[in-house]
């Protein structure tokens, strides 16, 4: 189970993303980046991030923590943007926090560098979860005590917007050709042999049944929340045993520069 934590304060809304979230305190004085409910991705977007948060920590990738927020919007009432009001009151109730990471940078693949075994395992993990957010434009990666830990995870699993042809649009290939770490020279088909055997029925049981009931209901097509389960398994356990043979990397055209020196340092004291 996802630990339950309840919020006690709203800081501030975090607008680079088209979902809005926010940073919120908890009744446990931690803080947390919250995912709500009542943004336009809807219930779905919790759901993706969830499994993929959670097989990838499983798979040894580093995540952030992810909890079970309890939200109530009285707690925003201090907020000023008429949006963000309408956002939090329509998200009362049960939401998604991510441990929030303090100090952390977002990831720069012009400045910082990932050794080629861990972009191989990230290239192959996205390419399982069929996440189209990670490009070099929007990395979602951030750099946090000299370590690279993968964010927002809201946009993979994408077939689940349509499972009369989710089977069909999850045996497609994944093009990582613009991915964040194509430069790093991923190779899939190690990662794969890392980590695929991992990916048993088992684990994504697990993973799934992480999910609240409540987040899967009423999904159209199927008859109970274990059974939208049980389509999420069944298609990540496919992807995993031959998903590397079908990502497109672009090939590397340039070699990496390392950062200036200004920079290093910076880096060096902020994450020390």
């Amino acid at each position: 189970m996802l630990r339950d934590v309840t919020g006690i304060r709203y800081v501030t809304p975090l607008r680079e993303g088209g979902s809005v979230p926010g940073v919120v305190e908890a009744d446990d004085l931690g803080t947390y980046v919250v995912k709500f409910r009542g943004a336009a991705q809807g219930r779905k977007a919790l759901v993706a991030e969830v499994i993929a948060g959670e097989l990838g920590r499983r798979l040894g990738l580093r995540v952030p923590e992810l909890v079970r927020f309890d939200f109530d919007p009285v707690i925003g009432l201090g907020e000023p943007d008429e949006e963000i009001q309408d956002l939090l009151k329509a998200s009362g109730g049960l939401n998604l926090g991510m441990d929030f990471l303090p100090g952390s940078l977002g990831f720069d693949p012009l400045v910082f560098g990932v050794e080629p075994a861990e972009a191989s395992r990230i290239v192959w993990f996205d390419a399982l979860i069929g996440n189209v957010d990670r490009s070099w434009r929007n990395p979602n990666l951030l750099v946090w005590h000299r370590s690279t830990w993968l964010i927002d995870h809201g946009a993979s699993l994408i077939w689940h917007h349509n499972w009369k042809t989710a089977r069909t649009a999850a045996a497609k290939a994944y093009d990582a050709s613009d991915h964040a770490l194509s430069r790093f020279s991923p190779q899939p088909a190690a990662a794969a042999a890392e980590l695929a055997p991992l990916v048993t029925a088992e684990l994504l049981a697990e993973v799934t049944a992480l999910v609240p009931d409540e987040w899967l209901a009423d999904e159209p097509g199927f008859e109970a929340p274990d059974d939208v389960r049980r389509a999420y398994a069944e298609l990540l356990a496919a992807r995993a045993a031959d998903i590397h043979e079908r990502i497109t990397l672009a090939p590397v055209s340039r070699e990496r520069q390392p950062p200036p020196e200004w920079l290093r340092t910076w880096v060096e004291g902020k994450n020390a």
